[in-house]
């Protein structure tokens, strides 16, 4: 089930908030809030409910005795619990993520050939609740973290569907008070369900109508889109990325807020950034924080020799793409990025960052180019993308897009709109009305966004779910 289908609007939803908020104890809705979430795991994937289940218990159990272990002051012992707790993690993602890519590619020595993959599907959301999981017991351990002695409060906060299948990356200790004691109000889940909205419109209007665009026009021939087509399918993919892994985190923020959870921003408009380090300060910020907190800086971060440091620095970015997916794509595209830091920081933060026009024109490219990388389907698709933008096979035509239909009048409105919130517009809009008490007109426009985004899933309108691929 996802945020933007019919079946969790007019069913899971209301029927959810309707036992949540009849439930007249914490400690009784964290439980709701728990079954719930398990319900709405298991109905797009019920096998793979036991995965969840198991971290949920044993880390519940190495959290209980990593503390347990400091409050006695042995904290050898404490450390091996956490050790366990990041062998169990990672051993559960890397089996069902990265075994089939693992031995595909040994299958490529003749002398392994033998091996075979086990085709198992990835389970949603998997890259997101292990590493929730494991931040709990090492914040325990660095004492960030307190420890969470309500096993049900616990499985709320790992399985708590409006973060569950997409993030953000929610670690324990920013909601870890509001688990037992957050106040849920009239304001907040005004604000919360106006969240929600205004994700929903950024995942139905814009990300799914440049989808449409970007998969349409890769799926023809080259020949066909030339230089042109293939531009605007990078370009469409560039908008439909943002706006959909946003939206989805709005969404959830939305929700968040309805049940009283303060979760952190997890995008800050990326594409006004003025340098690749910029960009990834506000993109996935939640992701990014993660990579940063439990990995570059305890291998030593910058404050080490600059051979080290770029060690660390590469080490990061090869997980950060296989993160996203078991593919050469994403490893390329996580190797790309750490090279344009490395290059951004040893020789062109005096120089080309330092110019307006220019630093824009390179940042602009820098991410497009990663999302083709990211997009393509196998590394010798990036060369096909490349190689038609830049006329191996042809001009192209707008003319025959229009005609095609690749190219129509609402897919200009959504990508113009796109352009538009990819800048801080509506914050600048909403401060503007507030201040002129025609708060109103922005709950006005949540209702119609809301209408258009139902009439739209309900004609059965274009909606990929993007996150089955990480």
């Amino acid at each position: 089930m996802i945020f933007s289908s019919l079946p969790f609007l007019f069913f899971f939803l209301p029927l959810f908030f309707a036992v949540y908020f009849i439930t007249p104890k914490r400690t009784v809705r964290n439980i709701t809030l728990l079954v719930a979430s398990l319900v709405f795991y298991a109905w797009g994937e019920p096998v793979y409910i036991f995965l969840m289940l198991i971290s949920i218990v044993f880390d519940y159990i190495f959290g209980y005795n990593v503390a347990k272990n400091i409050a006695e002051d042995n904290k050898k012992l404490a450390k091996r619990y956490v050790t366990a707790s990041v062998i169990l993690n990672l051993s559960i993602l890397g089996f069902f993520k990265y075994y089939d890519f693992f031995i595909e590619n040994l299958r490529l020595i003749p002398a392994l050939s033998f091996l075979q993959p086990l085709g198992f599907s990835l389970p949603i959301g998997i890259s997101f609740y292990t590493f929730q999981t494991m931040s709990y017991t090492i914040d325990i351990y660095r004492g960030d973290a307190r420890v969470q002695k309500n096993i049900t409060a616990f499985g709320a906060y790992v399985s708590a569907f409006p973060q569950l299948v997409a993030g953000p990356i929610v670690r324990y200790r920013t909601i870890a008070e509001e688990l037992l004691n957050r106040k849920e109000n009239i304001t907040e889940t005004a604000e919360g369900l106006r969240r929600f909205t205004a994700g929903l419109a950024k995942k139905v209007f814009i990300a799914n109508n440049m989808a449409a665009v970007a998969d349409t026009i890769l799926e023809y021939a080259p020949e066909r889109v030339g230089a042109l087509g293939m531009w605007i399918a990078m370009i469409a993919y560039t908008l439909q990325i943002y706006f959909d892994f946003s939206g989805y985190s709005d969404m959830a923020i939305g929700l968040g807020r309805m049940l009283g959870f303060h979760y952190l921003e997890n995008f800050n408009y990326p594409y006004i950034s003025k340098s690749v380090t910029e960009f990834w300060r506000r993109w996935h910020i939640s992701l990014g924080a993660f990579f940063r907190d439990y990995l570059y800086i305890p291998l030593g971060g910058n404050r080490v020799s600059v051979p080290r440091w770029i060690l660390n620095l590469m080490i990061v970015w090869l997980l950060t793409g296989l993160w996203h997916g078991a593919e050469w794509t994403f490893v390329l595209w996580g190797l790309y990025f750490g090279v344009l830091l490395l290059v951004e920081k040893l020789f062109l933060q005096n120089n080309i960052l330092k110019v307006p026009v220019l630093r824009n024109i390179y940042t602009i490219a820098a991410f497009i180019f990663g999302w083709i990388i990211f997009r393509a389907e196998s590394v010798s698709h990036i060369g096909v993308i490349l190689s038609t933008m830049f006329g191996a096979n042809g001009k192209g035509s707008m003319l025959d897009l229009a005609v095609s239909g690749t190219i129509k009048p609402v897919y200009l409105i959504a990508g113009i709109t796109g352009i538009i919130c990819s800048v801080p517009v509506s914050g600048k809009i909403k401060e503007f009305l507030l201040k002129r008490r025609l708060a109103y007109i922005i709950d006005i426009s949540s209702v119609c966004a809301l209408i258009y985004c139902i009439a739209m899933l309900a004609q059965g309108a274009y909606n990929p779910f993007i996150y089955f691929r990480f």
